[in-house]
């Protein structure tokens, strides 16, 4: 495709979400992986975002795990992290979420199929009308990389990503809740560090009405092994 076409897309994109109204937001991760052994790691991981203005931050969350490696392809974690919203640069919503999540991939030549399934359980406090209330939510995400200069991720290659994810909420209605859906692109700088790159559509789905919002996504990637023996792997936006 000709920078002209790219161009072109880039300015028809911009002219439906001002006709529509909506804005781009942005997405900003920062993740650490710390592998202790062959098998068990940790895992630690801080977003920031500007949903309504995207120069703004009006979101941020902390949050970290355990997990352990079964096999290469599977990989169970158990986490706990606090998310925090803000509305009119005021406090609007805490959030205390623990969650299981389950990792299981499959490969292809050099495609990669990350199947994730994850339950969460949130507890939340809105302190303008303090109130508390929770959630009982389910996930499941597919997400496919592919490098796209070497046959498998090392240092200087850059590969492609794309995923599409599903969030079901059981304790409240609608039942389907929200859909991303992620491309973009990333690059091993070396073994521990990587960026990526990528654009991010998020549908939520209220009875109230549906909203979507467009994120712009930038994220950089700590993959630490104290063996010094693990394969690299990508990180996605979460």
């Amino acid at each position: 495709m000709s920078k002209r076409l790219y161009v072109l897309f880039a300015f028809l994109l911009l002219l439906k979400l001002s006709a529509q109204k909506e804005n781009i937001s942005s997405y900003n991760v920062i993740n650490v992986t710390y592998h202790i052994n062959q098998k068990s790691f940790v895992y630690a991981e801080g977003q920031l975002r500007g949903i309504n203005d995207f120069a703004y931050p009006d979101y941020y969350e902390i949050k970290g795990g355990i997990g352990y490696e079964l096999s290469d392809r599977h990989k169970p974690l158990i986490g706990i992290g606090r998310y925090v919203n803000y509305k009119e640069h005021s406090l609007d919503k805490e959030e205390f979420r623990v969650w299981l999540q389950d990792v299981y991939d499959l490969k292809a030549g050099k495609f990669k199929f990350e199947n994730r399934v994850r339950a969460e359980k949130s507890w939340f406090y809105s302190p303008a009308k303090d109130e508390h209330s929770d959630r009982i939510r389910l996930r499941y995400r597919l997400n496919v990389s592919v490098p796209l200069n070497a046959e498998k991720v090392k240092p200087g290659t850059i590969s492609a990503n794309a995923y599409d994810e599903v969030f079901f909420v059981t304790t409240d209605e609608p039942l389907f809740a929200r859909n991303r859906v992620f491309g973009g692109l990333s690059y091993q700088i070396d073994k521990i560090f990587s960026i990526s790159s990528g654009y991010l559509w998020q549908r939520e789905f209220a009875e109230s009405g549906n909203k979507n919002i467009h994120f712009l996504y930038l994220g950089l990637s700590l993959n630490l092994d104290r063996s010094g023996l693990k394969e690299i792997n990508l990180q996605t936006a979460d």
